[in-house]
């Protein structure tokens, strides 16, 4: 069995979301221990990872509680760079693949690193027809909320293929569904993607979205 793949001394950018693989996330930057981070993983071509908050805040606070983030995270290519003022850049990032932190630590300037390990990819299954209903509202939802907003960066655009993927219908419902932070967690770092829109069909029959 091959071993999983390591990376030594990733930068780390905790939120206060959860990034799916497959998913675009867009950030405005103005921390200073993050600045020179992204630039560096612009230039080199190189992710960061994106962790989800369980306590603290995005944005350092003096003397507000010390930062402490989730085991699992996704990595984030930069696919966009901007820099419309000075002390700020926006990025619009997409999230690629899965890690579990090995070890982590604090530089002196506040930035978090972290050894990793990465976690495979999500098996491809198709969408069993007692959850195609699933499917076929998030493409009506994606459709809708790029009528209204034409500019939104945070949607990607679908293909049929990727309506018939398990994992690709959940981690995009998961991303807009009004759900608490923990449970998007929980979902992210489920193994089986079928079972991952499993509990978001629960979730939509409850609240009666996909009807």
């Amino acid at each position: 069995m091959p071993q999983p793949l390591t990376l030594s001394s990733l930068p780390l950018f905790p939120l206060g979301s959860v990034l799916y693989p497959g998913g675009l996330l867009a950030l405005r930057v103005f921390e200073v221990r993050y600045l020179d981070m992204v630039r560096k993983c612009h230039r080199a071509e190189a992710p960061f990872g994106v962790v989800a908050l369980t306590q603290g805040h995005e944005v350092r606070q003096a003397g507000a509680a010390q930062e402490q983030f989730s085991d699992v995270g996704t990595l984030a290519t930069i696919e966009v760079l901007d820099n419309p003022q000075p002390g700020l850049i926006t990025l619009l990032c997409r999230g690629t693949q899965r890690f579990r932190i090995l070890r982590r630590a604090q530089l002196t300037h506040g930035l978090w690193t972290a050894d990793i390990e990465q976690i495979d990819d999500d098996v491809a299954v198709p969408v069993p027809d007692d959850l195609r209903m699933t499917a076929t509202a998030l493409g009506q939802v994606l459709q809708t909320l790029r009528q209204r907003e034409p500019g939104i960066p945070t949607l990607p655009p679908e293909s049929d293929d990727q309506l018939n993927d398990c994992a690709w219908v959940a981690n995009r419902w998961c991303e807009l569904l009004p759900v608490p932070l923990e449970l998007k967690q929980r979902l992210m770092e489920l193994e089986n993607p079928l079972v991952r829109l499993e509990l978001v069909g629960d979730v939509l029959e409850r609240t009666g979205i996909a009807q």
